[in-house]
């Protein structure tokens, strides 16, 4: 595991400080550090496998915690992103972004990735692993095409209605949640948003620059229609059986251009 110094010196710190908590059955680690691509921006993605019995408790403490094992600047929960069991923090200085995701034991096997175990209390942790692999969220392009043109209509309502900062908003969801899932599965890689695109799907991403925009009207609309062409394409190119949406297509579209006609 190729980890920059930051990174290596918060964990070799760390971890003797929490493997101390009799409650903690072991620590595992994901995300880039995991991937084989971590530089020195790079976060460090810890889970925290807690004895179920004690889990509620630790749940109770977990910022206390956290501050026992780390220099804690500041940190909150994830509702945000659908994970209550994480704590996002900074931590040092030097500042260093670190997620405690803090499961119980018997759900430490349930991922949609393979962690790496730091350590293992009582070598339990790979043997769940083993037994049980991960279930990685099956790709949906009928639910994205079901929604797609229902999505570029309310654009064209933001457009029409002259809200650039909702538009250039609503360009970045569709670049988030759907054009960057098609770029990465044209190459083959685990759909995250937008996130490392640039590296991993070059070519995509220099496409995905025309879906950009400034806070200028006829730029918006470029980069509106510039999202429908590579929905188009991408989604034409990705071989899975989809039902078309074809009058929805063609309403959305021609309301689009209605719009986009009225400020000629």
């Amino acid at each position: 595991m190729d980890v920059p110094s930051l990174h290596s010196r918060f964990l070799s710190e760390a971890l003797p400080r929490i493997r101390q908590d009799a409650r903690v059955a072991g620590v595992a680690i994901t995300g880039s550090i995991v991937g084989g691509r971590p530089d020195v921006y790079s976060d460090v993605d810890l889970i925290l496998v807690i004895d179920d019995e004690a889990y509620d408790a630790v749940m109770r403490e977990r910022l206390v915690l956290i501050g026992s094992w780390a220099s804690l600047v500041a940190g909150f929960t994830g509702e945000h992103v659908g994970e209550p069991r994480l704590i996002i923090t900074l931590v040092g200085p030097p500042l260093l972004h670190v997620d405690f995701k803090f499961v119980r034991a018997s759900d430490f096997a349930e991922r949609t990735e393979d962690p790496e175990i730091l350590w293992d209390r009582d070598a339990a942790l790979a043997g769940a692993l083993a037994r049980q692999p991960p279930v990685t969220a099956a790709f949906d392009l009928q639910w994205i095409e079901d929604r797609f043109w229902i999505w570029v209509h309310y654009g064209a309502t933001k457009l029409g209605r002259g809200e650039l900062f909702e538009t250039i908003s609503f360009l970045t969801y569709l670049r988030e949640t759907v054009l960057g899932t098609l770029a990465a599965r044209r190459v083959g890689a685990i759909p995250r948003g937008v996130r490392h695109l640039e590296a991993i799907a070059p070519e995509e991403a220099r496409d995905l620059q025309a879906t950009l925009c400034g806070y200028d009207r006829h730029e918006a609309e470029r980069a509106l229609l510039a999202t429908v062409d590579l929905y188009r394409r991408w989604s034409d190119a990705d071989g899975a059986i989809v039902e078309r949406r074809h009058r929805a297509e063609k309403l959305a579209m021609q309301y689009l251009h209605d719009v986009i006609d009225q400020d000629r």
